[in-house]
């Protein structure tokens, strides 16, 4: 299990001017301490539970407990069925020649719990009726996809040595609309299909338990016999599940900040089970509604989204239209900024990236469980500067194409739009692959300005340059650095703060045309060519090892590139001599993309010392494309 809960947390936040200027908001976790920092803030509450469909919010197949939330749990004792309506929030529906409809009077005996009654299938529901198919069907939406066991049919005890079902048909469907057409069964009257999990024409038992395979379902087919098959009972359907809804969902409210701010560095805090995920993503926008809605006008195809009375729809007003008249719902792209790219659980902070600064905001964490692995999450938290650092700060990067693993030459411009109130920014922070090899200039409106590196990490740098406020709004900010990249479209992500103001917002910087010289308007950059392997150097210290523990040579560092690779890849080391024969595994773990060191210290991979000689020291990197071996030969005496 993977834990985390970093409270309290030291944010990189914005220092206040007035006693708002700060708000940190956290969402669930209740009973932890707000976060401990040394300058005044707003701290604002949210609860799980208080998500509000009218305010954009959903808390899908979720528990919310002590705080915190985690995926549905099922009891395999617990009959879902009495269960579908009210607390899964789905629906029994039973099929007639019009489509489907919800289940008669009737058909509530087989679900109520009671074994004394039943639902009697003796086809008079056709005969009442005069509609639907020869056979009773019934379609559970349990509301949202699940890990079902079983199911349980059966008589009433009094009629169990001759009402008992002969006939039967299950079928189930996992709810995900690209597959439909593809399964194994469909329906004759209903746009509707199902994986086939049981057919049975034979049967001869009263009382039925089937199970049903691991996989999500959303919807299950019962189909009963033919009107001609003669008189038969169910008592009652009995559903049952086990562990965790394999997917669930939260979503905030759309939360109002009040005014347009920067949005800080997102975290968050629970455990996880290593099988199971959790992501979370966030976006923001300038008023409270990330969707466009549409009506259809009747006049052709055409769409609108204006109401009959000329209004806006907004989602209250488009719920009150005629089902015949909704025409979708669309993303606000004028207003709105996509979802970011999901943020895995094991990172625990992300920084967040819009536009520009946004008044309003919403939180997403989609949960992903097996049978026997889920997570909880306990709390959701962030944090806004208002006023911001700036109204806007435009960002490119040039060249954009590099060679893989060798010094280039970069230029990243800056363009900020300062509006009077807006808290300006003397920092830069640029984050690269690796250690940048140097940081040559920079230049304000195309004049070179004093500056000062200030920090210098492993995977970007920070330098301090002369103030950039409202009086020097809008002129080009240049730095000039040397670094390399290992990967095909990496993005040099980047945020402007001021260092007077330690705990403001690291405002982030917004991909766009900065400089309209340069045919750039984005930060990222494309590896020139691509290698066939992706093992770019294999560097050693020293082809000799002497481990005699005198301090002279008793390990070598190797030292590798590897380029382009799509993520966590396995990564090993062996030992062999001339002739072949192998002295183990030395080192075996995952890398990506960029540079890595290791030590070898002469040991074999049981730990002992080898004689001296001649090895071949083995590299191999197992990507997408195959293996690629690099070898190198390393002498060992003493």
């Amino acid at each position: 299990m993977i834990r985390y809960l970093t409270l309290p947390l030291l944010f990189a936040c914005s220092w206040l001017q007035a006693a708002d200027a700060l708000i940190i908001y956290r969402i669930g976790g209740a009973n932890l301490p707000a976060p401990a920092l040394d300058a005044p803030y707003e701290f604002v509450q949210l609860d799980w539970a208080d998500t509000d469909p009218n305010l954009h919010g959903t808390l899908d197949q979720l528990a919310v407990d002590n705080g915190s939330v985690a995926p549905l749990q099922l009891d395999p004792n617990v009959n879902l069925t009495p269960l579908i309506d009210n607390e899964l929030g789905g629906q029994i529906r039973i099929l007639q020649w019009a489509g489907w409809k919800m289940r008669e009077t009737e058909d509530v005996a087989a679900f109520d719990g009671n074994p004394e009654t039943a639902y009697l299938g003796d086809g008079h529901y056709v005969r009442v009726s005069g509609l639907g198919p020869q056979n009773k069907i019934w379609l559970f939406d349990l509301g949202g996809r699940f890990l079902l066991d079983r199911i349980r049919i059966f008589p009433r005890d009094k009629f169990k040595t001759h009402r008992f079902i002969e006939k039967f048909l299950i079928g189930i469907n996992d709810g995900d609309p690209l597959k439909d057409g593809t399964r194994d069964y469909r329906l004759q009257f209903a746009e509707f299909d199902a994986d086939i999990i049981h057919d049975i024409s034979e049967n001869t038992q009263p009382d039925l338990e089937l199970a049903i395979p691991p996989v999500p379902v959303r919807f299950l087919l019962f189909e009963g016999p033919e009107n001609s098959r003669g008189i038969w009972e169910i008592a009652e359907f009995e559903i049952y599940g086990a562990g965790p809804a394999p997917f669930a969902g939260y979503v905030s409210n759309v939360i109002d900040l009040g005014a347009p701010a920067s949005i800080g560095e997102f975290r968050w805090g629970g455990s996880k089970d290593p099988e199971a995920n959790i992501d979370f993503r966030m976006r923001a926008g300038d008023d409270d509604d990330p969707n466009n809605y549409w009506r259809f006008t009747f006049r052709g195809d055409e769409r609108s989204h204006f109401g009959g009375d000329g209004k806006a729809l907004n989602l209250r007003s488009y719920g009150g239209l005629e089902s015949g008249e909704k025409a979708g719902v669309t993303h606000d792209t004028e207003h709105w900024g996509f979802w970011t790219t999901a943020f895995g659980f094991d990172v625990g902070r992300a920084d967040i990236t819009a536009s520009q600064p946004r008044q309003f905001i919403q939180a997403r964490a989609d949960f992903e469980s097996t049978d026997v692995a889920s997570g909880q999450l306990d709390y959701l938290q962030f944090a806004v500067s208002i006023p911001p650092v700036a109204s806007a700060t435009l960002a490119e990067i040039s060249p954009m194409v590099a060679p893989a693993g060798e010094a280039t030459a970069f230029s990243y411009k800056v363009k900020p739009r300062l509006q009077p109130g807006d808290l300006g920014f003397d920092s830069i922070s640029i984050d690269t692959p690796a250690r940048v090899l140097g940081v040559d200039a920079v230049r304000i409106g195309g004049i070179d300005a004093a500056f000062t590196v200030v920090e210098l990490a492993e995977v970007g740098f920070t330098v301090r340059i002369p103030a950039v406020d409202t009086q020097l709004t809008e002129e080009l900010i240049e730095v000039d650095f040397r670094g390399e990249v290992f990967k095909f479209g990496t993005v040099f992500t980047g945020r402007v703060f001021n260092s007077e103001m330690p705990h403001e917002v690291h405002q982030s910087l917004t991909p766009g045309d900065a400089d309209p010289l340069v045919d750039s308007d984005r930060l990222q950059v494309d590896l020139l060519d691509l290698h066939h392997s992706t093992i770019q150097a294999l560097r050693l210290s020293s082809r000799v090892l002497t481990p005699n523990g005198d301090g002279v040579n008793d390990h070598i560092e190797i030292e590798y590139d590897l380029l382009n690779l799509s993520g966590g890849v396995p990564v090993r080391v062996e030992i062999y001599d001339l002739a072949g024969r192998s002295f183990g595994r030395v080192l075996q773990s995952t890398a990506d993309s960029g540079r890595a060191l290791m030590q070898w210290s002469g040991r074999a991979g049981n730990g002992s010392v080898l004689v001296p000689g001649m090895y071949i020291l083995r590299f191999e990197v197992e990507a997408d494309s195959g293996v690629d071996v690099i070898e190198r030969v390393v002498t060992i005496a003493h």
